[in-house]
């Protein structure tokens, strides 16, 4: 082992999850060093000025799952974190010169929604109070260490077997009461997005409406078992003001980077940008420190906030892992089929209504079998000929993202797949995405060409290039139920330890997954300081 360690724990990758891990291992006295490989803290969650006057979220663009707990005891709102409600929280037009509007407003829902059918607004309060129930129910299962399973290279000893055993006896208890109060969770968990919808309303363009959050991130369509639980997913945060309720963050999402950036600095964490972890190195079986471009940094720990991939088979040598244990790594799923565009406008767009409705998120999905024939176009190889676009324009909700009058607005789209068939590759067809992309969006704002004066896109290999995503996966792994709870990132070391001793998993590889939601951050810090 060195004789002399720099610090108690070194964190690969200056994202939020990395930043919170950082600040409560240093809130408990612990000396901790950042190391980002990008110029920029924040990973996913960033505000750059892509074009002069203009800044961007570049990737993550809203906030809803953020922890409280987080907030609070990390005191985010003394180093300026402040989230923008968004009133109407969506708009939906059906192409056809309707639109539907969902809001924090039960009256204005009702209305909206009779507009297309009086038995589904009178459905919708029902529906939305039977996905809180549930959300409530798992909350505390986010913040907390999954029970591990029993795998055949993974030793316990008689007092880890015994928290097990008691962490999972209480977790079992939590969710023999969710199905006891709630028989439909299971379905919630684990069925498709479709037959729930279709149970609950009968107009196309509500159900279209809420199939987005089913889908957003994954690789599937609402039909698809699993797409269930990312719907639920979505609507599990309060960081927006209220469940289910996204924000806009003050200043782009960089407003989160940045506080919890001032926290770490205040409680002495040492963080470095502009440094690439080369490998993860490793004595006595022990992580004890990595080495950069920039020499090594000797520590007692190493914690990665990057992806199981790029952590275990790329910076660590394949002799500290058992055979098995790498084959498994291998078989992670990262199917992604994800891509973000950026626009800086010259005024906002005219989709035809009444400009204040555009504060929310923005969709062009008319009904389900709109983005179910999306999905199968990419399970083909090809990008969405008609793609989902979930659009937001923050500078009209928050105008110090633009110039007075201007705007950005941002388009995340499925499904652009990672892997392209034939011989075709995204860096020869970006362009005729995104302007395919743009042609849809011009069906709903026909201005929208005559105002764009810069256009930023990333296709799902760019996200991989930029964030380190394998895959372009934007959740770090696919949300998948094989790959939640007990089996992220692997069945066996859902604690956030790995084979090797003293090296972590810190990031959305790790439980609970995807989504600025801090919780990975925060459950692998206490961990940590269980071990050191």
């Amino acid at each position: 082992m060195p004789s002399y360690y720099m610090y108690d724990t070194i964190i690969i990758g200056g994202g939020h999850n990395g930043l919170i891990t950082a600040a409560y291992l240093a809130k408990a006295g612990k000396k901790v060093c950042v190391l980002e490989r990008r110029g920029t803290l924040g990973g996913c969650a960033t505000t750059e000025e892509l074009h002069p006057g203009f800044r961007f979220s570049p990737a993550a663009y809203v906030v809803s799952l953020l922890l409280p707990e987080v907030i609070a005891e990390l005191r985010l709102k003394d180093y300026g974190y402040h989230v923008l409600r968004r009133d109407p929280s969506s708009i939906t037009f059906d192409g056809q010169g309707r639109h539907l509007v969902l809001g924090h407003d039960a009256k204005r829902n009702f209305e909206s929604i009779s507009g297309f059918s009086k038995k589904d607004a009178e459905a919708f309060p029902a529906y939305e109070k039977m996905l809180t129930e549930i959300a409530e129910r798992l909350e505390p299962l986010l913040k907390t260490v999954p029970p591990q399973l029993p795998t055949r290279h993974r030793k316990m000893g008689w007092l880890d077997k015994a928290k097990n055993l008691v962490g999972g006896m209480k977790q079992g208890l939590l969710m023999k009461r969710l199905l006891y109060e709630n028989p439909g969770a299971m379905e919630v968990l684990t069925g498709a997005a479709d037959r729930i919808l279709n149970r609950w309303f009968e107009s196309d363009l509500l159900k279209g409406t809420l199939a987005t959050d089913a889908i957003i991130g994954a690789f599937h369509g609402p039909s698809s078992p699993g797409s269930a639980y990312v719907l639920l997913h979505h609507v599990m945060g309060d960081a927006g003001g209220a469940r289910g309720v996204w924000g806009y963050i003050k200043g782009g999402m960089g407003g989160l980077a940045n506080a919890l950036q001032q926290a770490c600095c205040e409680l002495k964490v040492d963080i470095k940008t502009e440094i690439e972890v080369n490998e993860i190195l490793v004595e006595n079986g022990a992580a004890c420190g990595v080495s950069t471009s920039e020499g090594e940094f000797l520590g007692k720990s190493v914690a990665s906030g990057v992806d199981a991939n790029r952590t275990l088979l790329r910076m660590l040598d394949a002799r500290h892992l058992p055979d098995e244990f790498i084959g498994q790594v291998r078989n992670i799923d990262y199917a992604s089929a994800s891509g973000k565009i950026n626009l800086a406008l010259d005024a906002l767009p005219d989709f035809g209504v009444d400009p204040r409705l555009l504060r929310g998120t923005i969709h062009t999905t008319p009904d389900m079998h709109y983005i179910e024939r999306g999905y199968q176009e990419a399970l083909a190889g090809n990008f969405s000929s008609k793609p989902v676009l979930e659009m937001t324009i923050p500078s009209n909700v928050d105008d110090s993202l633009a110039p007075p009058g201007k705007h950005v607005l941002s388009m995340f789209v499925q499904y652009a797949p990672y892997q392209l068939s034939g011989d075709r590759h995204w860096d020869q067809e970006k362009d005729a995405w995104v302007e395919n992309c743009i042609d849809t969006l011009q069906e709903f704002a026909p201005d929208i060409r005559d105002k764009i004066l810069f256009t930023h896109a990333m296709t799902p290999l760019d996200l991989e290039r930029t964030y380190g995503l394998t895959g372009g996966n934007i959740m770090q792994g696919a949300m998948h139920l094989h790959q939640l709870g007990p089996s992220r990132p692997l069945i066996g070391w859902s604690d956030h330890r790995t084979p090797v001793n003293r090296l972590y998993l810190c990031g959305a590889a790790s439980h609970p997954g995807g989504g600025v939601m801090g919780a990975c951050g925060r459950n692998a810090a206490g961990i940590i300081l269980r071990d050191l």
